[in-house]
């Protein structure tokens, strides 16, 4: 039998076996290619270069959009099945293989393909994303579990910080050995891809995909083995039983203020935050005009800011709460939102630069180190701020609100990038609407209990 160290390590492990789906796929690599690919069919259309940027942005928000309302329809639904039955990992193990299968399928979005690729290759990451996600709620449904109420935040601190230290590593051996330049054709590293994957078929970048499914399945052979479901009473599936239980949950939210107010609150910020992660990229292709291997090498720099923010942040929790650290985090956000907005190759709000220097890549740089340290102190203080609202038998149940709250407004955000985009025809106006939804998430945040609900 595993220890409770062992279990708690275990359980580090699924962010460092999930994450690179988020730092690889989502955010650095993937994205940034397919919009890259897209932009090159739209252009072959006839549309002009700013259409054409505009148009790819907006179709991967929709699918975004899509996966999400996927994810906020279904996880409250599936919280109450899991806690109704007492059992999480099954659920943990089924999503495990959207992941694996959605990731790996990438491997087949190949350049100078039509609609219909583009399409499959929505419809593909979809897959995994909703993987992911659900994976990701019913393996923090397991974190009461794991230790007593006042460690939460630092264990919470640590698992995030662990996962942000995989994706790095996964990042890195990705740019030194697997992706390539679209103009040289050569990694990080001046080498072809290993195993000799063609560059001009860009089979490197392509690579990614199997390559976040294989070390999936590599990393969580430890929280399989480590990790267990809490002693709870095992009941048959009974579905009328289940939703009478999440209707029952969902209506004590009237008197439940503090849980109302934070999962609006965590339903505008958490959805900007990851609106930030699944455009930053695209913006940087688009607007500075920075190559994939440039693209990462700033995920480098954002993941380290993320993974050391993401334990001090832990500490900061245990010390003052989630509470305050959640505050600093989105004030840290608005503020760079503010500076992408204003910044073009050749000024920034105004005040002009030299587009030839190095001056606006640099600035993004700080940008994207800022958006990691504040985004994994956000992350991290959330998932602790969510467990002191709940207890260990309708931890599911409530993570699952706690993700319908992450993803309902996620129909909006990339919606409303993707009408700021078309109206201001300009990919940094774009990002504009980001500013008022981390503002009102603060506004919301401030009738949350910084105590949640457990005893004063």
């Amino acid at each position: 039998m595993a220890s409770a160290r062992q279990r708690i390590w275990g359980w580090y492990f699924f962010d460092w076996a999930s994450q690179p789906y988020n730092t690889l796929l989502l955010t650095f690599i993937f994205g940034p290619y397919f919009a890259e690919i897209a932009r090159g069919y739209y252009m072959g259309t006839g549309m002009d270069e700013e259409a054409a940027k505009a148009t790819a942005q907006a179709y991967w928000g929709w699918g975004l959009a899509i996966a999400s309302f996927s994810i906020a329809i279904l996880a409250p639904i599936l919280g109450a099945i899991a806690d109704g039955t007492g059992r999480r990992l099954v659920w943990v193990w089924t999503f495990s293989a959207f992941y694996v299968v959605g990731s790996a399928g990438l491997w087949w979005v190949a350049p100078g393909g039509g609609e219909g690729m583009l399409f499959w290759a929505v419809c593909l990451f979809g897959i995994g994303f909703i993987g992911m996600e659900f994976a990701t709620i019913f393996t923090n449904a397991l974190m009461p579990s794991l230790t007593q109420a006042d460690d939460l935040g630092a264990i919470s601190g640590s698992g995030f910080a662990f996962g942000y230290l995989g994706g790095l590593l996964a990042l890195i051996v990705m740019l030194l050995f697997f992706a390539e330049g679209a103009d040289s054709g050569l990694t990080l590293l001046g080498t072809q891809p290993l195993f000799g994957l063609d560059p001009e078929a860009r089979e490197g970048t392509r690579f990614v995909g199997p390559f976040t499914a294989l070390w999936y399945v590599v990393f969580m052979i430890p929280f399989f083995l480590w990790v267990k479901e809490p002693h709870t009473d095992r009941r048959p599936l009974h579905l009328g039983r289940a939703f009478a239980s999440l209707r029952d949950l969902i209506r004590s939210l009237r008197f439940r203020r503090s849980l109302s107010a934070y999962l609006a609150s965590s339903l505008f910020y958490r959805d900007a935050l990851n609106a930030l992660y699944g455009f930053g990229g695209v913006y940087a292709s688009g607007v500075l005009g920075w190559s994939i291997i440039q693209i990462g090498i700033f995920g480098i720099v954002g993941a380290i800011t993320a993974m050391v923010a993401a334990w001090i942040g832990g500490r900061a929790d245990r010390a003052f709460g989630p509470k305050p650290v959640i505050t600093v985090s989105i004030l840290v956000l608005i503020f760079v939102c503010l500076v992408i907005v204003g910044m073009t190759r050749d000024s920034v709000w105004g005040i002009a630069m030299d587009p030839a220097s190095g001056l606006p890549d640099q600035i993004f740089f700080a940008c994207g180190a800022l958006i990691g340290a504040a985004g994994g102190s956000l992350q991290a203080a959330s998932r602790t701020m969510m467990a002191r609202h709940t207890t260990p038998d309708r931890a599911t149940e409530a993570f699952g609100l706690f993700a319908l709250s992450g993803k309902v407004a996620s129909f909006m955000s990339p919606a409303l990038i993707a009408l700021a985009t078309t109206i201001s025809g300009s990919q940094r106006i774009g990002i504009a609407p980001l500013i008022l939804l981390f503002l009102i998430g603060l506004v919301l945040l401030s009738f949350v209990k910084p105590k949640g609900e457990m005893p004063a």
